[in-house]
């Protein structure tokens, strides 16, 4: 057998390996799913209940289901401006400098820290900022959560946004400087619209980090399980609630963890096939 046999079986090997991960990861959430789904029905998902009482359990995720989402828009909303114009800083404004140079190896440091490292400075150092502040709720809420799930997330917009602002042609910005543009002007009408795919992939990327993301949360966000009135409450996301739960959880809790599992894994799939379609349209 020669070397290019030997390649394409270990590559097809390897993609059914990955189907069958996958597809074993999928059927475990709707395995352990079924006895909430069985008790509760799909108002399951609409249900705002969390009661953990023997006898009188009755589990609902719609008080994570939108902890999840506030907090992962709203640190993409935070995140947006920043790290946008790190990317045209780095990508276009002082491209292959010494000071780009230094600031996207930090950038790059930054997105390898792990999300423990970030909850302890929020907890110990941005927590007491917004209590002087006098951010209600002793700095723990959706607001704070949702400020660090942002600082975690710029570092890959940036990274990500930066490599595609640098793929743009010359060529294009040359004509465009040639016919008397500004550097503005490039950047608006030339710049963007050539990478905004990339851009917006960028973000989606970014979003589906915030949405899965543990620990930092776990440790800011107040832990409450109700539906959050504001940026201010406190709430629970869904991985939040997990983490906390499941170590203890058996019987229809249990299941029901899964199915908030599942159902976590489902808007992250909607979500990325949303942003392909949008890619794929504007493109």
């Amino acid at each position: 057998m020669n070397s290019d046999k030997i390649t394409k079986w270990v590559l097809l090997l390897s993609s059914f390996i990955i189907l069958f991960v996958t597809g074993g990861m999928i059927f475990s959430l709707i395995n352990g799913s079924i006895p909430a789904f069985k008790n509760f029905g799909f108002g399951f998902i609409f249900s705002n209940n969390w009661n953990p009482t023997e006898g009188k359990e009755i589990y609902g995720a719609l008080p994570f289901i939108s902890g999840t989402l506030i907090t992962s828009v709203a640190a993409l909303i935070i995140s947006l401006p920043l790290s946008f114009s790190a990317s045209l800083f780095l990508g276009e404004y002082f491209r292959g400098t010494k000071m780009a140079k230094v600031l996207g190896t930090m950038v790059d440091l930054l997105a390898g820290i792990p999300s423990i490292v970030y909850g302890l400075w929020g907890f110990y150092v941005l927590r007491p900022f917004l209590i002087d502040l006098g951010i209600p709720n002793q700095g723990f809420g959706i607001f704070t959560a949702s400020i660090i799930l942002a600082v975690m997330i710029i570092p890959y917009a940036t990274s990500l946004s930066t490599e595609i602002i640098m793929m743009v042609p010359n060529e294009l910005k040359e004509a465009a400087y040639s016919l008397g543009a500004t550097k503005s002007e490039v950047i608006i009408n030339v710049i963007v619209p050539s990478a905004r795919s990339g851009i917006i992939a960028s973000y989606i990327l970014s979003f589906g980090r915030a949405l899965g993301e543990t620990m930092a949360v776990t440790m800011l966000i107040g832990n409450a399980n109700v539906i959050p009135n504001g940026l201010f409450s406190t709430g629970n996301t869904m991985a939040s609630v997990i983490a906390n739960q499941f170590g203890e959880a058996d019987g229809l809790k249990l299941s029901s963890l899964m199915a908030i599992g599942l159902l976590l894994f489902l808007i992250t799939g909607i979500i990325n096939g949303i942003g392909k379609f949008i890619i794929k349209k504007m493109a």
